[in-house]
């Protein structure tokens, strides 16, 4: 994320960026470390290549959620992604509840659902 928002800002001044954690370990917005289901995010510790700043808000995303929107995506829109697309796009979807109609938001579909064929129960 932080490269993407940094390259991205040099052409988009104004832009704001949101980053996504699993709320079960949130410890990017100063909550605990915990287990979660969401693959790819969440380390449960701040890792070395994130700077504060980067993000201009961070979106807590439980499991459960990411999850569902992922079979979600699969079902009705045909996007076969894992569950952190998931969580992005639940995110995206909040932002864009937040910004109201005349705003555009963009996220991510970071990865297919091919390893998670078997816990995504389509």
């Amino acid at each position: 994320m932080r490269g993407t928002a940094e390259t991205l800002r040099t052409f988009t001044p104004g832009l704001r960026v949101v980053a996504v954690e699993p709320a079960e370990s949130a410890v990017l917005s100063v909550g605990p470390s915990g287990a979660h289901g969401i693959d790819g995010i969440g380390a449960g510790f701040v890792v070395p290549l994130w700077r504060d700043g980067v993000a201009d808000r961070i979106e807590r995303v439980a499991t459960a959620e990411a999850k569902a929107m992922a079979q979600r995506l699969a079902r009705e829109e045909g996007l076969f992604a894992g569950t952190s697309t998931g969580a992005n796009v639940i995110a995206g979807l909040r932002v864009a509840e937040d910004l109201g109609r005349d705003a555009t938001v963009v996220t991510i579909a970071c990865d297919s659902g091919m390893k998670y064929l078997s816990r995504l129960e389509l």
